[in-house]
């Protein structure tokens, strides 16, 4: 799989752009449902990443891309990765699509194009 470029709104994975968070989990790219977490939105001025969201847990290594740095993960989240032993990467989706280049086996990814 091939991150080719990240910009405000958009994504390229593969060739195909995407005008929406993207879930990568075991090499397929879904759109992120989100709807789940938008209850808890007034707490973080910005709909965060929640374990009420399908989060892909059989890896061993996943990646939160947070757009531009603006994309909350809810302690939970990071609870629940440590509990599950899968190591837990949150970073700039930029950064996080150069990880992810570099190598990204048995690595899920989260990613958000927005903020």
């Amino acid at each position: 799989m091939k991150f080719q470029q990240f910009s405000f709104g958009q994504i390229r994975i593969d060739g195909i752009e995407y005008d929406y968070d993207v879930v990568i989990a075991r090499g397929k790219v879904a759109k992120r449902k989100k709807k789940a977490s938008k209850k808890f939105r007034e707490a973080f001025g910005h709909t965060p990443l929640s374990l009420e969201e399908e989060i892909p847990w059989k890896c061993r290594r996943l990646v939160v891309g947070t757009g531009e740095g603006a994309l909350p993960v809810m302690d939970e989240v990071k609870r629940e990765a440590k509990r599950r032993k899968v190591e837990l990467l949150i970073l700039p989706t930029e950064e996080a699509m150069e990880l992810l280049n570099k190598g990204a086996e048995k690595t899920n990814a989260i990613l958000h194009v927005t903020c």
